[in-house]
């Protein structure tokens, strides 16, 4: 595939792992230096973990109690967690930092489900009851606007409201917790059990996993956006090839990135298996927590001797737009390649794609076409914020428009309330879900012909039944890519527009 000649992998020394074992916690003694201590460099996440478990060095396979920044949770696995909590705390017991703690409902939201609406009674309940400063809350379920506390998908609204900070650890009862790694922090995702324990406690129990390095040098060509740049570093390892591995982000091009592009990078690191993924904070990361956070915080960079399971190094500047095809995001492809597939649809959201410059990438190729759309077009503004940017945010060379008239002009669907939508299915009267009845509908209105709904989407997974129906296909890309194929009813390089 020409994709991967852009690419060149390289191995470093690899890293003497200690053995701990679980049931027989004692380690073989290990015999006096005779030449002197040396004293090993170790990587950010490294660092990050020996810091938060008061250590003066960890190494990868230490198992190490670690002192928790932040806790995250939201209305899928709040309520688990909030009751493992009180079976083994006791249901009076509280938790141990009330303004460590943030819940946000942000997945099944607008909806009439009875179940999915008595998850977000309970985070309310509990918020009350433990006196949670960073509840961030919607009763109005007609008008979110009414809503001031609501925010949205957690993982951006993390960032919007200043949680992530430089050299803490963050944790999150969702996969997607890594998003904030762009931040320079150890941020992964954990189970409802884990959370249960941290509620109480503050600490969790955490393996020190190794360290894969990606240095990404080249000019970004103004076609490709960080969703093709963690799509093609996805194909290249496979969903399992970062598997319990932190991946360490680095290179021009990645300085070069904006922080919301940095997000798109970290947040697909799980697709890859990873456990957390980290890029080095810098002027980027000072400015945009200026004025969103006044808790102080330590950065932490990579020594120079720091070790590394395996290198990776990219050429971005001969990169193409790329797609992950039905139904892994590792079935990596060109665009190009997928020019036949004819598309039912296509969506723009998530915690990956539904950020503010994702809709401006978007709103973008729109432009230049001056077409409208094709095939129904989704817009799910991941935040409250995020909205109101695509209301009111001038597109540059558009002439002072927003993106909501671009949108409008282009024939895309009106943006919707911000939340997860679509991008995990959900109750039946989630908005943009692949639903039958749905299929039919759209079929009708946009003389479509085909039996199971083709999708491309700015969202994270493809696996069968991940938006919906089990026979949705779906494949990834970028916004640029996704707006391109909206525009000509198939998958679509968006350089057809762009140059």
């Amino acid at each position: 595939m020409a994709a991967s000649s852009a690419i060149a992998s390289s191995s470093t020394t690899f890293i003497n792992k200690r053995i701990v074992s679980v049931m027989t916690p004692q380690q073989t003694e290990r015999k006096p230096a005779t030449t002197g201590s040396v004293k090993t460099g170790m990587t950010m996440t490294e660092k990050i973990l020996a810091k938060a478990s008061d250590k003066p060095d960890v190494s990868p396979g230490d198992n190490v109690w670690v002192n928790v920044d932040v806790l995250m949770t939201h209305d899928v696995c709040g309520p688990g967690s909030i009751g493992i909590f009180k079976k083994e705390f006791g249901q009076n017991a509280k938790v141990w930092d009330r303004e460590k703690l943030v819940i946000i409902p942000d997945h099944y939201i607008f909806t009439t489900d009875e179940r999915a609406n008595r998850n977000v009674d309970i985070l309310r309940d509990f918020c009350n009851e433990q006196n949670i400063k960073y509840f961030y809350d919607i009763k109005d379920l007609g008008n979110f606007r009414a809503n001031p506390d609501y925010k949205g998908v957690c993982h951006v609204a993390l960032a919007q409201e200043g949680h992530c900070r430089p050299g803490e650890v963050l944790l999150g009862t969702d996969s997607h917790t890594c998003t904030a790694g762009a931040f320079g922090q150890f941020a992964t995702g954990i189970g409802n059990t884990d959370a249960g324990f941290v509620l109480g406690t503050g600490k969790i129990l955490l393996k020190v996993p190794p360290t894969l390095r990606f240095v990404m040098d080249g000019e970004m060509p103004d076609y490709l956006l960080a969703k093709d740049l963690i799509l093609q570093i996805i194909g290249e390892i496979s969903v399992a090839g970062a598997t319990y591995k932190a991946m360490e982000f680095v290179g021009t091009t990645v300085e070069s990135l904006t922080m919301e592009e940095r997000m798109t990078l970290c947040n697909m690191v799980v697709e890859a298996g990873g456990k957390n993924g980290v890029i080095p904070a810098d002027k980027t990361t000072y400015d945009y927590l200026e004025g969103r956070t006044s808790v102080p915080y330590e950065p932490v960079y990579s020594d120079e001797g720091a070790r590394y399971l395996k290198e990776y190094r990219f050429d971005v500047s001969k990169l193409e737009p790329l797609v992950a095809k039905p139904h892994s995001p590792d079935n990596r492809a060109l665009a190009r390649e997928c020019k036949d597939v004819k598309i039912d649809r296509v969506y723009i959201g998530s915690c990956t794609g539904g950020k503010t410059e994702d809709f401006m990438a978007a709103a973008k190729v729109f432009l230049a076409s001056g077409k409208k759309v094709k095939v129904p077009t989704f817009l799910v503004p991941a935040t409250q914020k995020v909205w109101m940017d695509v209301y009111s945010l001038p597109v540059p060379g558009s002439g002072g428009k927003t993106c909501s008239q671009i949108f409008e002009e282009a024939g895309c669907d009106t943006p919707a309330s911000p939340s997860c939508g679509a991008c995990l299915g959900g109750p039946k009267d989630t908005y943009a879900r692949m639903n039958e009845a749905q299929a039919r509908y759209f079929i009708a209105k946009f003389s479509l012909s085909r039996n199971n709904l083709v999708c491309v989407s700015t969202t994270n997974r493809n696996f069968p039944g991940r938006m919906g129906h089990k026979e949705g296909q779906i494949y990834l890309a970028s916004p640029y890519t996704a707006a391109a194929s909206a525009l000509t009813g198939y998958v679509t390089d968006p350089r057809e527009f762009l140059q």
